[in-house]
């Protein structure tokens, strides 16, 4: 807050008005035409996948193309399914078994190991920490695609979900992740309150340490959906044609000698779906996580 005194009999000091808060953070109209801009430049493929999904074929080469959308959405759509060599619905369910499998034992051990490494005392905490985050430097996936197959080849899980699932099953990032929120978000005093009230280790965690780390599970589920569910290189070499996951059934969509956009786009625009009902469903918390760590950052 600023006096300004003015000189002369019978002077008078005015204080200057405090600025708002909001004021500092009020967007500038040139922020906001760049906002609006990029909002479009976002929005707008997702838009296309739609209007092309409702039309034919021929209306993808057409001049001026096609900016409202058509009739034929339902008979897409049906297409999309009926299609022999895709096996869409199969492509689809086998994503939501191997997503939800992957993302729960991701969060759970992500969990456990961030609670292990950033409260816990015990030899070697920090070399294991940093070789996890060495891992995070390597393609790790596509350096080991070859000596994976053949493991799989030896276990016998060629053409099964599990093994999309098992490579999957633990991830660096969700380490670290978990690692650092929990060291923001846990004090190691509490942690101590709790061993002399006489809670064990796993009581703790369940107790003190999921509490409190709640959104940054929620914002390491989403990534973890997303990653798993977007997947196509290795569900491509470990499953048949006949057993895919919903990217390679879209990938199936595509005729032999031509690419036929109407059933990739509305077999896109299928497979976004349950994305989408993600972040209706969880959007509040994964906001929240990422606001609650930029605070306490």
């Amino acid at each position: 807050m600023t006096t300004v005194q003015h000189s002369g009999p019978g002077a008078r000091r005015h204080r200057a008005p405090a600025p708002v808060a909001g004021d500092v953070f009020r967007a500038t109209v040139l922020t906001k035409v760049m906002l609006g801009f990029t909002a479009i430049l976002s929005i707008f493929p997702i838009y296309w996948m739609i209007i092309i999904a409702t039309r034919s074929n021929a209306d993808v080469h057409s001049i001026p193309p096609p900016l409202l959308p058509g009739g034929n959405l339902g008979e897409n759509i049906k297409a999309v399914f009926e299609a022999e060599n895709a096996h869409f619905l199969t492509g689809i369910v086998n994503s939501v078994i191997v997503t939800a499998s992957v993302t729960l034992a991701v969060v759970l051990i992500s969990t456990l190991a961030g609670f292990a490494f950033a409260s816990l005392q015990f030899r070697g905490r920090n070399v294991l920490l940093l070789s996890v985050v060495l891992t995070m430097m390597v393609p790790l996936q596509q350096m080991g695609v070859v000596p994976l197959y053949q493991m799989m080849v030896t276990l016998g899980w060629t053409n099964t979900l599990q093994a999309v699932i098992l490579p999957f099953l633990v991830n660096g990032f969700g380490v670290f992740l978990m690692t650092q929120y929990t060291r923001q978000a846990v004090p190691r005093e509490l942690v101590e309150a709790a061993r002399v009230d006489g809670a064990s280790t796993a009581r703790i965690w369940w107790n003190v340490v999921v509490p409190a780390v709640r959104p940054g599970m929620a914002v390491l589920s989403i990534q973890t959906f997303m990653l798993i569910w977007n997947e196509f290189l290795w569900p491509l070499i470990i499953l048949r044609a006949d057993n895919p996951t919903v990217q390679v059934a879209i990938r199936a969509l595509n005729e032999k000698y031509s690419t036929n956009y109407v059933l990739v786009f509305a077999g896109t625009a299928l497979s976004i779906i349950p994305l989408l009902l993600v972040f209706v469903f969880f959007g509040r918390q994964i906001i929240g996580g990422l606001m609650d760590g930029a605070v306490k950052s």
